[in-house]
């Protein structure tokens, strides 16, 4: 396959806030031979694309944009592109082909910029089921999805219930909390306040507020870190150089102090990621993150979980302060009362968010064995401990028979 993605023409789609566009594109990729039913659907994380797989390892996993989970999607990998008929789409708002804020409208051959319409999470799964009509796939062995694209995996075992044999959702929540709410707010006011954000029609001038992306990213690196990772990778040690400092401008005693890893690295991926991604679809996409709750519309969780009659891997790191332990525990305790079976397997890793890319080892074995036997997988029943000693064993269907 080329490096391209393949693009798909949807017609009129409206979103949930009530506004339309007059053609939807999705790109996506496709991996594997579709044989009828084992079609896997991957949803990808907030700043990923259509490319899951097919490429070399990057070291800046958390950019996503090439190849992001090449370590778990592949021939002989946790999600067997020999056994599986892959498929990843690039979602509406974004800006790796599909239909978002960059992407022309039609009516006037303009990029949309900020008059493209309000994104959610529910959208993003609309289109997806959309897209796999196109492809004549009605069924899926399983939709398969972390971080945000966990969230994704949520929506489509309370929208389409019937569709999906089993859903995999790794270091997801059914919401925000206020913290991390509060730290994209910060970020997507970085990219707002920067001059040439020019109220998002920047599109076709030599200034973009690559700036004010830049810090947004940053804000979002850190969520993605530990304490116990930013200590060994970076410490308190000086990066030794000061041409970091040229990207943003400094307070007249900072050439007093030094200029530390930390912030070399962190001005760095801001400056990388601001290279090849659009501001305003990270406005767009961090609000659909932000916005959604699984219990919207209906009374708790657990009824908006009460319909999905499959099976569930939910998958936790104990290092993860942006999607808890406890916040991936309380979507378990909601599937109990369900007709659902489910596990919830705890990693014991120091990586903190960005364990789910950097951790394909650890992550591999039970995803790899709850697709192939569901929560009877050996490698699903491992229990882990949290730091605190904690242990959080799996769910199993003999806890929540009824």
């Amino acid at each position: 396959m080329s490096d391209a993605p393949d693009t798909a023409s949807l017609g009129e789609f409206t979103f949930e806030c009530g506004e339309s566009i007059p053609e939807l594109e999705i790109a996506y990729e496709t991996y594997g031979e579709f044989t009828g039913d084992n079609a896997v659907l991957v949803c990808h994380a907030l700043t990923g694309s259509a490319h899951v797989a097919g490429g070399r390892r990057r070291t800046d996993t958390a950019g996503q944009a090439h190849a992001w989970w090449d370590d778990i999607v592949g021939p002989g990998k946790a999600v067997d592109t020999t056994e599986y008929h892959v498929v990843c789409a690039n979602v509406p708002g974004s800006c790796y082909g599909s239909s978002g804020p960059p992407s022309t409208d039609p009516e006037t051959g303009e990029p949309w910029g900020t008059r493209f319409p309000a994104v959610t999470v529910g959208d993003w799964t609309r289109a997806q089921r959309r897209l796999l009509d196109h492809l004549g796939i009605p069924n899926l062995h399983a939709v398969v999805g972390g971080s945000v694209g966990g969230m994704n995996v949520l929506e489509w075992t309370k929208r389409h219930p019937d569709h999906l044999d089993r859903a995999v959702v790794v270091a997801a929540a059914a919401r925000l909390d206020p913290q991390c709410l509060a730290l994209d707010a910060i970020a997507r006011r970085a990219i707002t306040t920067d001059p040439n954000w020019a109220g998002g029609d920047y599109y076709g001038t030599d200034a973009r507020p690559t700036r004010g992306l830049a810090l947004a990213r940053q804000i979002g690196h850190v969520m993605y870190l530990s304490k116990s990772s930013m200590a060994d990778k970076f410490g308190r040690r000086s990066a030794g150089i000061d041409s970091g400092r040229d990207a943003f401008e400094m307070d007249p005693a900072a050439g007093f102090f030094p200029y530390r890893e930390v912030e070399s690295y962190l001005d760095y991926q801001g400056e990388k990621f601001a290279e090849r991604f659009d501001p305003n679809a990270y406005l767009y996409l961090t609000r659909a993150m932000d916005n959604y709750d699984l219990a919207s519309g209906y009374d708790d969780d657990a009824d908006a979980l009460a319909a999905f009659e499959g099976e569930a891997l939910l998958v936790s790191f104990t290092g993860d302060w942006h999607f808890t332990v406890e916040q991936v525990e309380s979507l378990a305790t909601a599937l109990r009362g369900t007709e659902a079976d489910a596990a919830h397997h705890v990693i014991d890793s120091d990586h903190g968010h960005d364990a789910f890319l950097v951790e394909p080892d650890r992550l591999g074995p039970p995803v790899a064995d709850f697709l192939e036997a569901g929560v009877d997988g050996k490698a699903v029943s491992d229990t882990a401990e949290t730091d605190d000693g904690d242990e959080f064993a799996p769910v199993h269907t003999s806890l929540f028979s009824k």
